[in-house]
């Protein structure tokens, strides 16, 4: 049993999956409380948490991944879903269709981090909401390949931060979560519970897994698209005249004043000059 709880579906088939999503699912419904209407999606294996939210249209879209492909036993799920497997390069639904996003089990483990979440963008209404859920690099779930949560590539918050960045997600909200160990006896839910309060609180960037509640930037840039053409600045009129300087046509470089008349001293290229009176 503890090599198939590699497999999401049997992870939470088992009593330590059990735990961990009771855990999970209390940090999620506090992210959203509650959803009336809408639709939902689900990325990953997002089975376990969907039914916090029945009282919106939830779909399950489950990655082709060998962690995420196998579907969950029947009675797993209490909530009614529609499920499928899908290609993290191309999710199989409407752009700006759903409300809110939950990726559990998905970023860590799928070899197309960027597509995926340019697939999530799209998907997304522009008011729309995400909840992402990785394993952290500083926890011990990243640590222990006994579980879901220790397969593919961790992340820091800095490093899911920036890459939701670079997918035009703003982050607004992060928290962590599962301080109780991935191996050895589990202790029970109250046990657990016990060290998940300890942990938020003494220990709160250790956890297990990261929360990051996020949301579309509609407004950030999307792709390489080169800057607009500048409308070309029309400078005004400006009235030349001919420059007569060192010009040889010129012999006196001074007007006339009070009747006299100036000598052309100061006229280069020329030697001083005398007037002459009649």
């Amino acid at each position: 049993m503890q090599e198939n709880t590699r497999i999401a579906s049997q992870f939470y088939a088992s009593s330590r999956g059990n735990l961990a999503a009771t855990h999970l699912r209390r940090h999620l419904s506090a992210f959203w409380p509650d959803i009336r209407g809408g639709n939902v999606l689900g990325v990953g294996y997002a089975a376990p948490y969907l039914s916090l939210w029945e009282q919106a249209t939830c779909v399950s879209a489950r990655l082709d991944t060998p962690v995420t492909r196998p579907g969950p036993a029947q009675g797993q799920t209490q909530a009614p879903m529609r499920e499928c497997v899908a290609s993290g390069t191309m999710l199989p639904f409407c752009d700006l269709f759903f409300d809110r996003v939950v990726m559990v089990h998905a970023l860590e483990v799928t070899d197309a981090r960027a597509a995926l979440l340019r697939q999530v963008w799209k998907v997304m209404k522009d008011d729309a909401r995400l909840l992402v859920v990785v394993p952290n690099r500083s926890g011990m779930w990243a640590h222990a390949d006994t579980s879901p949560f220790g397969q593919g590539t961790p992340f820091s918050h800095r490093q899911i931060t920036r890459a939701l960045a670079d997918a035009c997600l703003r982050v607004e909200r992060h928290e962590n979560a599962l301080y109780f160990p991935p191996i050895g006896p589990t202790g029970g839910r109250r046990w657990t519970g016990v060290m998940e309060r300890a942990g938020t609180r003494v220990l709160p960037y250790l956890g297990g897994v990261c929360v990051i509640e996020a949301v579309k930037d509609a407004y950030a840039p999307v792709g390489s698209v080169s800057p607009p053409a500048l409308a070309p600045a029309l400078a005004p009129a400006l009235r030349l005249r001919r420059a007569e300087a060192f010009g040889h046509a010129t012999r006196h470089d001074r007007t006339r004043r009070d009747g006299g008349e100036t000598t052309g001293e100061n006229a280069p290229g020329h030697a001083p000059t005398t007037a002459l009176r009649s």
